[in-house]
């Protein structure tokens, strides 16, 4: 049994390794154009910490893209989250495990204490199961209790596959045309109610969808 239990790690460490090789390949092919606003280069420029959502089945590159921010990211405590966390953990992301259904309160409080004392968050407001494109609350909250602003990225392919998934997630071709649209950043008052907080998860969730959507529109 032990000897068995070593073979399995074995081809877990294997594919793991051929996962994240087969995926920083890709990225590496892919012509990948990004808008990001002045503003939100301010923040850059000036280190300062903010909130990144982008949708759970476009993750993949506005991850590789901004690899080098030192940013921490909220990922599920699934099996698919195992993987994911290794392949982000080598992009230089601090990874904290949890979501809305498992763990949420307490990656909550973490993203909040992250976003006002140490490093920006990257997270996708509809994982980790849904429904897509609808905007779950922690994105919003991380902003509203750190008063940090949030950015949101549309992502689109040119040419891509998708996934028979939750969230239809999408896999672009090789050297394939890449567009990231950033918003402007998006300050939450830390006074809102709930109803106002709610109404603004609302908002949020059309402006990331339309950003999308512009991501998604080539000209050639």
């Amino acid at each position: 049994m032990k000897l068995r239990k070593l073979y399995q790690d074995f081809l877990r460490f294997v594919g793991n390794y051929v996962l994240y090789i087969l995926i920083q390949t890709l990225c590496k092919t892919l012509r990948i154009q990004s808008s990001r606003s002045e503003a939100f280069h301010s923040l850059l420029d000036e280190n300062k910490k903010f909130v990144l959502a982008f949708w759970h089945g476009t993750m993949v590159i506005p991850w590789f893209v901004n690899r080098n921010l030192k940013l921490l990211a909220i990922i599920s405590k699934s099996k698919d989250g195992d993987l994911l966390a290794k392949i982000l953990r080598r992009w230089n992301y601090k990874v904290v495990r949890g979501s809305s259904s498992t763990g949420g309160n307490v990656a909550l409080e973490i993203m909040i204490d992250h976003a006002k004392h140490e490093c920006p968050i990257s997270i996708t407001p509809d994982g980790p199961r849904g429904p897509n494109f609808k905007m779950k609350a922690g994105a919003v909250i991380t902003a509203k209790k750190s008063e940090v602003p949030l950015v949101l990225v549309g992502v689109g392919y040119k040419s891509k596959t998708r996934l028979h998934s939750w969230d239809n997630f999408e896999v672009p071709f090789p050297f394939s045309k890449v567009q990231l649209v950033y918003s402007e950043p998006i300050v939450i008052d830390k006074n809102l109610s709930y109803d106002e907080t709610s109404k603004m998860i609302l908002q949020c969730e059309k402006k990331l969808n339309e950003l999308q959507k512009k991501a998604q529109e080539f000209s050639n």
